[in-house]
């Protein structure tokens, strides 16, 4: 316990180094653990703590062969246990609806601001550009010198 309390903890911006990167995923997976005990706390028992088994039994086989539990009607035989199923069937009808509509809200939400019709104009006029800039020789006029040093290379044919 005491070990806990006096361990130095880690910058963020020291575990983004690269070499830091073991360290970064052994602290990581220290806090799912304990996240994952604190979640799971009140389902663990003793016996699951202190045993190095692996195996949970579990009583029944519904659950782990995702069967429906309860009461089944075929063919009108029990109305009541029929119109309990659809009230259900029909509840996750509606949350599918809700969610539909939700990804429609959100697709709307994300709907484009530039068409792409002048998307692609400006994209194609900024790729002549670019061409333009990193052609090279044929059409570039060559540089023109200044005034003054055609005048200095005169003037050093004349002293020969």
């Amino acid at each position: 316990m005491s070990n806990k309390l006096n361990k130095v903890k880690l910058s963020k911006g020291i575990l983004e180094m690269k070499f830091m990167s073991r360290t970064r995923e052994k602290l990581e997976k220290e806090k799912d653990d304990a996240e994952g005990r604190a979640l799971y706390s009140n389902e663990f028992t003793d016996k699951m703590l202190h045993e190095s088994s692996k195996y949970i039994i579990e009583t029944s086989y519904v659950p782990c062969e995702d069967l429906i539990e309860g009461r089944i009607s075929y063919g009108g035989m029990n109305p009541e246990i029929e119109r309990l199923i659809e009230l259900e069937k029909n509840k996750d009808l509606a949350a599918q609806v809700e969610r539909e509509r939700a990804e429609a809200a959100e697709r709307q939400k994300m709907r484009k601001d530039v068409p792409d019709e002048e998307m692609a104009q400006f994209y194609t006029s900024v790729m002549k550009s670019m061409k333009k800039k990193y052609e090279k020789g044929g059409k570039r006029q060559p540089s023109i010198l200044p005034l003054n040093i055609k005048r200095m290379e005169k003037s050093r044919d004349d002293d020969d």
